[in-house]
């Protein structure tokens, strides 16, 4: 599912149009890219937590030609699933 039919199915669900779907979806993730930059987590009850973590900067190989490159330090985005998300998956 791509973020239009996303939008599409919310709007269906919700009995609201997909321009306001798409402007409050739009405001969620901006807001929860911002929170997570700042450092701090954004917890979705059941759902999951968005957060971020620290990478060192570390040796590797280019797979072509077998080169060490220098991999700089970096911060990545996580997401750790919730309790209530995952079980749901795993029902039968």
């Amino acid at each position: 599912m791509n973020k239009t039919e996303l939008i599409a199915a919310v709007a269906e669900s919700a009995g609201k149009n997909k321009a306001e779907v798409k402007e409050i979806l739009d405001a969620l993730t901006a807001q929860i890219v911002k929170t997570v930059k700042e450092g701090d987590e954004v917890a979705l009850l059941g759902f999951g937590t968005f957060k971020s973590a620290k990478r060192e900067a570390r040796t590797g190989r280019n797979p072509a030609t077998g080169a060490e490159i220098h991999i700089p330090a970096c911060v990545q985005p996580k997401f750790v699933a919730g309790k209530l998300f995952k079980d749901a998956l795993n029902t039968k």
